[in-house]
């Protein structure tokens, strides 16, 4: 609403124009789907795509309306058939592909003062530390990205105990048995963000165990989301750093 104001002011657009736009708020309903377009207003981040589960018409539908509203989109858990439907459209949009995750840059966030640390116990956890990043430096975060220091090697983890030390946040993913985020925890004086993933083998329950773990750590600091929500992590210490 900020930015049909100002396009008002500034001559870009007219009352009628105006008028339209503010019959959309607080939501534009599809039938499908309510977008949420007041959500900027309340809490300073728009609404994000979760993909999985909608349709490539339902989610070309829901951009293009969130687009109408000049703001930066996001799309999680997106495949490459979804993105090259989108890129047909938005010739800027980017492909993470480990990530799953489509952006749409229409604006400059304002930056952020603090670093957010984002680190993963094993290669396999990257997928989910990428849709982390991406969330939080379309954010307007700086990040900085700690791969494959997980405790079967804690030497690794010792090696970059000077990062840890210097983050305003940290973001720690882990699967199989999930004890990362402790030994991170029992070291930093950050908020420690903790992400379960679905790594492991049989016993690990697709990432029931280190949620478990996670859930269960006795050193203070630490949350912890659902299984396999990079997302989730990278929008709260978003929140945090603000």
């Amino acid at each position: 609403m900020k930015q049909t104001l100002n396009d008002f002011k500034q001559g870009k657009i007219t009352l009628e124009e105006v008028l339209d736009k503010l019959k959309t708020l607080p939501y534009e309903d599809l039938g499908f789907a309510k977008i949420d377009t007041h959500r900027t207003i309340r809490t300073g981040y728009p609404e994000v795509i979760y993909s999985k589960g909608k349709t490539i018409p339902q989610i070309l539908q829901i951009l293009n309306t969130m687009s109408n509203h000049n703001h930066n989109i996001l799309a999680t858990k997106a495949d490459k058939e979804t993105y090259n439907a989108i890129k047909k459209q938005y010739p800027d949009a980017q492909y993470n592909e480990p990530a799953k995750t489509i952006v749409i840059k229409k604006q400059t966030p304002k930056p952020k003062k603090g670093k957010i640390l984002i680190i993963t116990a094993g290669t396999s956890d990257i997928p989910i530390a990428e849709e982390a990043c991406v969330t939080a430096e379309l954010m307007g975060n700086s990040t900085e990205k700690l791969y494959d220091i997980g405790v079967a090697g804690i030497h690794r983890l010792l090696d970059n105990k000077e990062k840890i030390f210097k983050a305003s946040v940290i973001i720690v993913i882990a699967g199989m048995d999930g004890a990362l985020p402790s030994v991170i925890g029992g070291l930093a004086q950050a908020p420690v963000i903790a992400v379960p993933t679905s790594v492991g083998y049989g016993a690990s329950f697709k990432g029931i165990a280190p949620l478990l773990t996670m859930l269960n750590t006795c050193a203070p600091g630490v949350v912890t989301v659902n299984i396999d929500n990079g997302f989730g992590a990278g929008y709260f210490a978003s929140v945090i750093n603000r």
